[in-house]
């Protein structure tokens, strides 16, 4: 018969100091008292949301409901001994607090400072009428490996992935772009002003200011041949670095057309196939002695003297000096001229400055 919810709270909370207090004599003897006293107080809550009836008494358990296990089970205290007979457990491994080699953390003071120079990105962006775009930092291998011999593809972060397909975290931003814009099939409107803060990854080997994953301001332009793009691109990097306080005097941007290289091995015989092999070797230079390439011009095919006489030639400092050493109607010279009298109706020819030596050795750039 059911009793009053009162009458059968009361019966289960006499019940459970029963058997908290016959659970503690017990375990007065035992080395796992501490266990031995969760277990009870376990079997205590368990009793008083179970007791409900009180119309026939366990057997042993005096007023009814369950019987706490404390004190039905006489192996209680062996099965919750702390000690065990299996093997022990080897130590866990301490957990490496530091970032993968090449990365790095931004603590909020660091991520403060991050975003403040994003957001002079995007306003100088802005100012210039371009629109911000992103993509996967994740890409197909074959998006970066379509040009052969090309240093960034011996720099990828690629694997295989639980699809079976060759993926790539980004190394560059160029090529997701014009993965974008072909995929629009012609629809978009031209021309294009696009912008991107991506970040990069690359495995290489790392120097100081140099890790292997990078944020970098991409501005784009896409559907203007005319070197007037260069001169918009210019006098925006200018305005970014006067917003943030730097002068002329402390910041220089290096300018080089890759039709002077073109122009230059056409001089020295070498084929149009293999500019864009030789510009990466070109670009090599500013980081290893010739002689550490010397296996890779004679794999295309090219006597150590073309690129004697071109790193020559290359060591140029102005447009004169480099007229003299091109044909008289260089296409070469003609841009670089147009360059510079761009930037002086910008105001920013004092920032600009020829070097020949700057080379990309990316084969889709052009300009």
């Amino acid at each position: 018969m059911k009793v009053s919810t009162h009458l059968a709270m009361i019966a289960a909370l006499l019940h459970s100091r029963a058997a908290v207090t016959a659970f503690q004599q017990l375990s007065t003897t035992s080395p796992a008292r501490l266990a031995s006293r969760s277990i009870a107080s376990t079997s205590s809550r368990v009793i008083l949301s179970s007791a409900t009836e009180t119309g026939s008494a366990e057997k042993g358990g005096g007023s009814g409901g369950r019987v706490a296990a404390s004190v039905s089970d006489k192996d209680i205290l062996s099965k919750t001994s702390s000690s065990s007979s299996s093997s022990p457990k080897p130590p866990a491994q301490a957990l490496d607090t530091n970032p993968p080699k090449g990365t790095r953390d931004f603590y909020p003071p660091d991520m403060r400072l991050r975003t403040w120079l994003f957001s002079q990105w995007r306003d100088v962006a802005a100012l210039y009428g371009f629109s911000e775009y992103d993509a996967p930092v994740l890409e197909s291998e074959s998006l970066y490996t379509r040009k052969a011999g090309e240093e960034v593809t011996q720099q990828l972060y690629n694997f295989v992935d639980k699809g079976e397909r060759a993926v790539a975290l980004r190394p560059e931003m160029t090529p997701s772009l014009a993965r974008m814009v072909m995929a629009k099939k012609g629809g978009l409107n031209l021309p294009l002003k696009w912008f991107s803060i991506p970040q990069c990854w690359r495995y290489e080997r790392m120097t100081r200011g140099r890790r292997r994953e990078h944020f970098q301001w991409n501005m784009d332009v896409w559907g203007v041949s005319g070197i007037e793009a260069e001169a918009e691109l210019l006098s925006a990097m200018v305005t970014f670095f006067e917003k943030v306080g730097l002068t002329s005097e402390d910041v220089g941007i290096k300018v080089n057309s890759r039709l002077v290289i073109g122009e230059v091995l056409t001089e020295l015989g070498v084929s149009e196939e293999k500019f864009a092999a030789t510009c990466v070797l070109v670009d090599k230079l500013e980081k290893v002695p010739l002689d550490a390439i010397q296996g890779e011009l004679e794999e295309l095919g090219l006597d150590r003297s073309v690129v004697e006489k071109l790193t020559s030639v290359l060591t140029n400092k102005s447009i004169e000096s480099i007229s003299a050493v091109l044909p008289p109607d260089s296409e070469a010279v003609k841009q670089l001229t147009q360059l510079f009298k761009l930037c002086e109706a910008y105001g920013i020819q004092d920032w600009v400055l020829f070097d020949a030596s700057v080379v990309r050795g990316l084969a889709y750039y052009t300009g």
